[in-house]
C-alpha cells in the first residue's frame, strides 16, 4: 500500500444489530488505516445507530436488497482498495489485510475470500445452504469455463477499476453471482483467498430465502450465460429444437418409405415449425455474438479512458 492511497471496508447491513458492532471493531483493530461504511437497508432493530457509536460512516439505502445496496456502495464511495464483508460476523476480519494486499500488489481486481476450501461446510448448519452453493458453483464453471472454488461468498476486495466499470443488475443476494460472471467474462484478474467461515451467533438471522434467493441465483446465471455467450447459449436453444423435432420426424419418415404416404400432417406442420424456429435461432446467436464482440472492445476502451482520468488526478 503506497502513501495516499486509501482502502474503503463496505459492509451492507439489514437487521444486524447483535454483531455489527462486534464486525466494526475487529475491522478498526486490524485496519486502522481503512475508512468503514455501512450502509443500513431498512434496519428495524438499531442496527444504525450501533454501528455509528462504533465508529463506522453509516449511510442509507431505502431499496430493499443486498443488490441494491452495493450498487449505492459502489456509486458513491471512491477509493482504491474496496473491501466488502457482511455484518453478520461470519468472516473474521483479519482475512481483509490479505484481500487488501491481492489488490495493491496488483495480483487481482476481484481477491475473493474462499469459504468453502475452509470451515463453510463443517460450520454452515443449513444443509440445503451447503448443496446450493455447490451447484452454483460446478454451473458457472462448466459455462464459463472456469475454475472458482467460491461463487457465492460476501467476503471480496475489488480494484477501483473493476468497482467502477461494474453495472450492477441485481437486487437481491445474487449479485455475487453477477460479479463473478462480470469478472470471468470480461476478463478481469481473480485470486481466491482461503478464509475462515464461522456460523451467525446465536440470535443472528440469516436474511437468505433458500428456495426463493436460490432460484434467482439459477435464473441470473441463464440470463447472464444468455447475454454474455449469445452463440453458445442459442446454438444449444436449437439443437434442442433439432434434437425434439428429429425424434417426432423420424417415424413419419420411416412410415413413408413404408407406404409412400404421409401421416400425422399437423405433426409435421409442427416440426416444421421447430425447424425454422431452430434456424432463427442459431443466426440469432451468431448475430448477437458479433455485437458482443463490439460490446467488449467498447468496454475495453472505457477502461482506458478511465485509467487516463485517473492518472490525471493523481
Amino acid at each position: 500500500m503506497e502513501k495516499g492511497q486509501k482502502t474503503a471496508i463496505l459492509i451492507p447491513c439489514y437487521n444486524e444489530s447483535k454483531t455489527i458492532e462486534k464486525v466494526i471493531k475487529d475491522h478498526q483493530a486490524v485496519m486502522p488505516h481503512a475508512d468503514i461504511y455501512v450502509y443500513d437497508n431498512n434496519s428495524s432493530d438499531g442496527t444504525d445507530e450501533i454501528a455509528r457509536k462504533a465508529g463506522a460512516i453509516v449511510c442509507y439505502e431505502y431499496r430493499q436488497g443486498k443488490g441494491n445496496v452495493v450498487r449505492s456502495m459502489f456509486r458513491d464511495i471512491d477509493a482504491d482498495c474496496y473491501i466488502m464483508t457482511d455484518g453478520d460476523d461470519t468472516y473474521p476480519a483479519e482475512f481483509a489485510l490479505e484481500l487488501e494486499k491481492q489488490i495493491y500488489q496488483k495480483r487481482a481486481d476481484m481477491a475473493i475470500g474462499d469459504r468453502l476450501s475452509s470451515t463453510y461446510f463443517t460450520e454452515n448448519k443449513r444443509p440445503f445452504h451447503n448443496i446450493g452453493n455447490v451447484l452454483v458453483r460446478k454451473l458457472i464453471n462448466v459455462l464459463f469455463k472456469a475454475e472458482v472454488k467460491d461463487i457465492m461468498t460476501g467476503a471480496r476486495g475489488f480494484t477501483r477499476e473493476f468497482v467502477k466499470s461494474f453495472p450492477v443488475t441485481s437486487k437481491g443476494f445474487e449479485i455475487e453471482t453477477e460479479m463473478t460472471i462480470f469478472a470471468l467474462d470480461n476478463n478481469f484478474k481473480i485470486v481466491e483467498v482461503p478464509i475462515d467461515y464461522r456460523d451467525r451467533p446465536e440470535g443472528s438471522v440469516s436474511k437468505l430465502n433458500t428456495y426463493s434467493d436460490g432460484y434467482k441465483v439459477l435464473m441470473t446465471i441463464g440470463t447472464l450465460f444468455r447475454d454474455t455467450k449469445p452463440y453458445l447459449f442459442f446454438s444449444m436453444l436449437s439443437l434442442v429444437l433439432l434434437i425434439i423435432s428429429g425424434i417426432f420426424f423420424t417415424p413419419i419418415l420411416i412410415n413413408y418409405f413404408e407406404t409412400g404416404l404421409v401421416d400425422k400432417y399437423p405433426t409435421l406442420i409442427v416440426i416444421s415449425a421447430l425447424w425454422i424456429i431452430a434456424i432463427i435461432s442459431f443466426f440469432s446467436g451468431v448475430i448477437l455474438q458479433v455485437l458482443k464482440k463490439q460490446h467488449r472492445h467498447n468496454f475495453e476502451r472505457h477502461l482506458n479512458l478511465l485509467n487516463e482520468i485517473w492518472r490525471k488526478e493523481v
